[in-house]
């Protein structure tokens, strides 16, 4: 089809992308403390004329665009978060936005701009759902968990309680662009990326003085170290095609130095290419973990909850964007393969109940997650990136929504809905004690 109108009503809007670029940068926010980025956006939503259904009681929303004309729904969405990153050149309190996602929202408000503009939705069929999503990133587990104790979040990422909340109910396929780097073709997809469990291990000792009396102390941080070390020992049991990741940190040390460190804490997650290759992994680190207590004889509590499923791109979905954007930005700008990405992504959750893709668009500079990250060409992470996403929602819905049809009756889920998903999945979390002392003798409970 012929995309020079969709990309001329994104281009129309430049102005705005660059300004909502430059304040999201400006103004970052960690997971589900997003008030502002989702205020400003908010916003523009409804000066463009959407009625929003805002989620209330944490940051985000979603607004719908109906054609007139029967056809699937279409979910765009882009990511409000940031990173905590306080050696980033340009944080603000610690926070920064090292992985891009304030050019996602700068590409969303071009796409919610142009498709308000007349025309848009000519000759296309069903209706798109935008929507800004907080809490991609996996961090500030305590405070996730604190939420979740509250009643406030039953996940402890976005679009998982997006999912939950039943935000997601009558969507049919979905996508977003991730900001990816300039040194490699401007638009990339590959087959998917390992889904994680986010871990938190609890080791509790005995305080004692550290000089004059540490035989009377049980010492929590020589326990978590040993089990450190017991995940270090199991690296070679890994197979390759499982890509397990295991990467913990001690977020709690002991309390003074002149102190037999009592209370200990190590975060971690626990990543994989298939969630039966995830706990499998997560069982030989409880074992680790549990060892090191034993030796040293404190407890260990562990607390499981599953972050991100495997994401599985759709084929089909990915065959219709590599037409897409090979038209847009020639074919020696696009690559779409079979490889396999160790990072995560919530998008993998919905990939669980719907045809899913996750592509990366061009344009950051630096390392992702890196102090150095920045978005180095605006052009292609943000207005490329809408033109690509709004052009493809066309290419997708036109013609009667054939092709969207054709993703979406191709697609097999791994589960029935949603709430099938979450009975699979609250099944894996988990708040557990490794070891039970009875007496001189010690039990390990798996």
């Amino acid at each position: 089809m012929e995309y020079a109108k969709y990309l001329e009503l994104v281009a129309r809007h430049r102005p705005e992308m660059a300004a909502a670029e430059r304040y999201i940068w400006e103004h970052p926010e960690t997971g589900f403390r997003e008030w502002q980025t989702s205020a400003y956006l908010a916003d523009i939503f409804e000066k463009a004329g959407y009625t929003l259904v805002k989620a209330g009681d944490i940051p985000g929303f979603y607004a719908d665009i109906d054609t007139g004309r029967p056809g699937p729904k279409l979910l765009i969405l882009c990511e409000l978060d940031a990173l905590l990153a306080p050696g980033h050149f340009q944080a603000r309190e610690g926070r920064a936005h090292a992985c891009g996602h304030h050019a996602q929202c700068a590409a969303m408000v071009g796409i919610a701009l142009a498709l308000k503009e007349p025309g848009a939705l000519d000759g296309l069929s069903g209706s798109i759902r935008l929507m800004a999503v907080p809490a991609e990133e996996g961090i500030e587990l305590d405070f996730r968990r604190d939420l979740r104790r509250q009643g406030l979040i039953h996940s402890p990422t976005g679009k998982e309680e997006f999912l939950y909340r039943g935000y997601m109910d009558g969507v049919d396929l979905a996508y977003m662009f991730h900001t990816g780097p300039s040194d490699g073709p401007k638009f990339a997809c590959n087959r998917g990326s390992n889904g994680l469990v986010m871990k938190t291990a609890r080791y509790a000792g005995t305080a004692a003085h550290a000089g004059g009396a540490p035989h009377m102390g049980r010492n929590a941080l020589y326990a978590a170290t040993l089990g450190l070390q017991g995940i270090n020992d199991l690296r070679e049991t890994f197979q390759d095609d499982e890509h397990i990741r295991i990467h913990p940190i001690i977020t709690a040390g002991g309390e003074s130095v002149n102190i037999i460190p009592a209370n200990v804490q190590i975060d971690t997650f626990v990543r994989g290419a298939s969630m039966e290759s995830v706990m499998r992994a997560n069982e030989k680190v409880n074992r680790a973990l549990a060892a090191g207590a034993l030796a040293m004889g404190t407890t260990v509590k562990v607390s499981d909850m599953l972050g991100y499923a495997p994401l599985n791109n759709s084929a089909e979905l990915m065959a219709v964007a590599k037409d897409c954007m090979e038209t847009l930005l020639g074919a020696e700008e696009v690559q779409i393969d079979d490889g396999w990405g160790c990072g995560s992504t919530d998008m993998g959750n919905l990939s669980c109940v719907m045809p899913c893709m996750h592509p990366h668009i061009g344009g950051a500079v630096g390392k992702s997650h890196g102090d150095d990250y920045a978005i180095g060409d605006f052009d292609t992470a943000c207005v490329v990136s809408a033109q690509g996403q709004v052009a493809l929602a066309a290419e997708l819905l036109c013609n009667g929504a054939q092709k969207a049809r054709r993703v979406v009756e191709s697609y097999k889920p791994l589960y029935a809905g949603r709430e099938a998903y979450f009975r699979a999945v609250d099944a894996l979390c988990a708040d557990r004690e490794l070891i039970a002392y009875e007496g001189a003798s010690a039990r390990v409970q798996f």
